[in-house]
């Protein structure tokens, strides 16, 4: 930006203004209940809410800030700038269904990405197509629409929602032109949402005589929850006195509803934007009905009497007094009369409010995905920092009388590995969390050196911090600690949230320490049974490649080996035991000494099947396995072979055409004791490739196993050529595509020269 316009640039409140500008214009022309705006965080790879309008800021608690790697539609719009339209809860559980557990209310979203400084995505293609460019948005427009809605964004919408995207991305480059680029801070802003206008004193008053002639009664709730207006028969049907209940939470004030059910109920509306009915039944045991009404001032609702319900409550009080933070989530069973001739006893919760409980499902739902250790401190961290705002993480792990630190975010390597392997018995609280089994909660380093001045004197610039227990199993395996940059103050409710979300912590690590000790084991024994090299006799070019599976425990049963018969002679085996497990990996290795045992007799490729099945059989492996064997004469140029259900061998002649060998088939090793195999001979000429493979290797999702195969021998003829080793990596990786493999591959070349 050239310095004049440095000189006049706008100041960020002028900026800002114009952002909301643009959203409430979104808002205003495609009807849209809710809009919010996320600014990235490429240093941190976030999504952080800048602005929001439509609902409390006490709701965007879980959405505050979501990571760009996180499955969901305003990451994926970020990371492929392109507009995600969900039109309703069942879009958004195909789609997303982890977000859709945790947030059960239909409603329609367009998620719109904000590119500064580039071409609007209308100018090159239509709306909604990928944007060019590396790195991800700059930011994501999200707008809500009831889930009633039931049809798609027209072009008119289309148009105004990427039109109010480009005029942000406008602003948002315009700043960035200053040095001073837009971001978002801890909490977001709410933008101010239009009323009507005020009317005039007799209108008012009429309005107010009008309610109050209503047979029902009825009252109405800002945003907030909070009562804002109610009727005579309104405070009549709830039990209570109108000064009481004005300014006021109902699930607070009346403790027939202090149940996180009901105060449900009203997110449903505000947040799906339609109406909602439910019961619930008054401490004298009368049914009182329920009907709100949303919009984006607030919700009005209708009260009314019924005998009984026609359908169930969403949640009945229960007679039990609560027990603590657990309460909560027992199951919400039918009130009893309190005694004779007494009305049921209301339930007094101390609970974990609606966000806690959903930071609890998002947490439970990422951990169910955590496979390994590295997974749980990824998934972890990715929830609980955004969620509770906090800039570090720290996940120790007790091991013998030491806290090792085993992942962390927010803090720099330095620093952790002064704090690896504290003693337990050092005075830190994160040893005392642990060794207590209480949660430590410490909200600045003032009260930090008053409640440890032994400490030892680390600087870790943070400024509050929270340590929590994790117990598994009755064992205390470690601690998992938030930290913030300023003095923190911990409420009562991310107290009770934070110490059930250390349990889901405890378990998922639990279960990923034994995962990675199986692993572990797994590949030991793998790597024993595999041969690291193979013998590379005079006159033959030799090439091995094995990949484990990506899915699992990461290993299998393929195998592959190369016995030296004599000066002239050799046996090349190449098999699949069935199965990803130790298991399979055992028998692989069972299976591969067989071979090579009844190989090293001098038996024909057939009586090597034969024998090897028999032994297998007699096992009772309860697997199953294929396999090729094949005897080369290199003296004779001759190549004998037999096959127990394996992929055919490919051959690649020196003039470029391949072959698929076909063999007469043969049934899998492990089954029948009394199966015969067929040896067939074959001219091995000089120049002559032989691939053998496991089926890995052809196996392509969505395509036919035999377009596959000739895909793979395609580019066996193409580039057959080329030095073994090369040809190898070429038909590993670039006959399949990449990403996730659920199955192992083995893979053996021969050329005689």
């Amino acid at each position: 930006m050239p310095p004049s316009r440095l000189r006049h640039a706008a100041p960020p409140e002028a900026l800002r203004e114009r952002i909301d500008r643009a959203m409430s214009a979104a808002v205003r022309e495609t009807g849209a209940h809710v809009a919010g705006l996320y600014l990235t965080e490429p240093e941190s790879d976030m999504l952080a809410l800048e602005a929001v309008t439509g609902v409390p800021p006490e709701f965007t608690g879980p959405w505050a800030r979501l990571p760009l790697l996180h499955p969901g539609p305003a990451p994926d719009a970020a990371r492929e700038k392109r507009l995600v339209w969900l039109a309703g809860r069942e879009d958004l559980a195909a789609a997303y269904p982890r977000t859709a557990m945790v947030s059960p209310y239909d409603f329609a979203l367009a998620a719109v990405p904000v590119l500064a400084g580039q071409p609007p995505p209308g100018a090159a293609a239509g709306p909604g197509a990928p944007a060019t460019g590396s790195g991800p948005a700059d930011g994501v427009l999200v707008l809500m629409w009831p889930g009633t809605r039931h049809t798609p964004l027209t072009p008119r919408e289309r148009e105004v929602v990427t039109s109010a995207a480009d005029r942000i991305g406008e602003v948002l480059h315009r700043a960035a032109g200053t040095g001073h680029p837009l971001r978002a801070a801890d909490q977001p802003r709410v933008l101010p949402v239009p009323h009507a206008d005020a009317p005039s004193p007799a209108e008012a008053l009429a309005a107010v005589e009008f309610a109050q002639r209503l047979p029902e009664g009825v009252c109405s709730l800002d945003l907030n929850g909070r009562i804002s207006f109610l009727t005579d028969r309104a405070a009549d049907l709830l039990g209570e006195r109108r000064e009481r209940l004005l300014g006021a939470l109902p699930w607070v004030v009346l403790p027939w509803l202090d149940d996180p059910a009901y105060e449900d109920a009203y997110r449903a509306a505000v947040v799906g934007g339609g109406p909602v009915t439910f019961t619930a039944r008054r401490t004298d045991g009368a049914w009182v009905l329920f009907r709100l009404y949303p919009d984006t001032t607030g919700l009005s609702v209708l009260i009314g009497r019924v005998e009984q319900p026609s359908a169930e409550p969403i949640a009945e009080p229960s007679t039990e007094p609560s027990a603590g933070p657990a309460a909560a989530s027992r199951d919400v069973g039918p009130a009893t009369a309190g005694g004779e001739g007494q009305p049921p006893r209301p339930r007094v919760l101390t609970r974990a409010r609606i966000g806690g409980i959903y930071h609890l499902l998002h947490l439970a739902s990422a951990l169910t995905e955590a496979a390994d250790v590295e997974d749980v401190v990824e998934r972890t961290a990715n929830e609980l920092m955004p969620a509770f705002g906090a800039q570090g993480f720290v996940l120790l792990a007790a091991e013998g009388d030491r806290l090792r630190v085993i992942g962390h975010r927010g803090y720099p390597d330095a620093t952790m590995d002064r704090f690896d392997a504290t003693p337990l018995s050092a005075p830190t609280p994160g040893t005392n969390a642990v060794t207590a089994g209480r949660p430590v909660f410490v909200g600045s380093r003032e009260e930090m050196e008053q409640a440890y001045p032994d400490r030892p004197a680390m600087k870790d610039s943070m400024a509050a911090w929270a340590f929590l227990p994790l117990i598994a199993s009755r064992r205390r395996i470690g601690a998992c600690v938030l930290a913030y940059k300023r003095p923190h103050t911990f409420t009562a409710e991310q107290r009770d949230s934070l110490a059930a979300l250390s349990g889901l912590i405890a378990q998922a690590l639990e279960r990923a320490r034994l995962y990675d000790t199986k692993h572990r084991l797994a590949h030991a024994l793998q790597t024993g049974l595999l041969p690291r090299d193979l013998p590379r006799p005079p006159g033959l070019e030799v090439a091995f490649r094995y990949l484990p599976a990506t899915h699992g425990m990461d290993i299998g049963g393929d195998f592959y080996d190369l016995v030296q018969l004599g000066d002239t002679f050799l046996g090349a085996v190449i098999g699949d035991v069935q199965g990803h497990n130790v298991t399979a990996a055992a028998l692989m290795g069972q299976v591969r000494t067989a071979v090579r045992a009844y190989a090293a007799s001098g038996a024909s490729p057939a009586e090597v099947l034969g024998r090897t099945n028999r032994l297998l059989t007699g096992l009772g492996p309860e697997l199953f396995t294929s396999c090729l064997y094949v005897s080369l004469d290199l003296a004779r140029h001759k190549a004998h072979m037999a096959t127990a259900g394996h992929p055919p061998p490919v051959l690649r002649h020196p003039d470029g055409r391949t072959e698929t060998v076909e063999l007469p088939p043969g049934l899998l090793l492990g089954i029948d004791p009394d199966v015969r195999y067929t040896t067939t001979e074959l001219p091995l000429t000089p120049g002559t490739l032989l691939a053998l493979y496991t089926d890995g290797l052809i196996e392509v999702p969505d395509e036919h196993l035999d377009e596959s195969l000739h895909t793979f021998a395609r580019t066996l003829g193409r580039e057959g050529e080329t030095d073994l080793e090369t040809l190898a990596d070429t038909l590993l990786h670039g006959t399949r595509p990449e990403g996730e493999r659920t199955d192992d591959i083995a893979l053996l070349l021969l050329r005689p020269a």
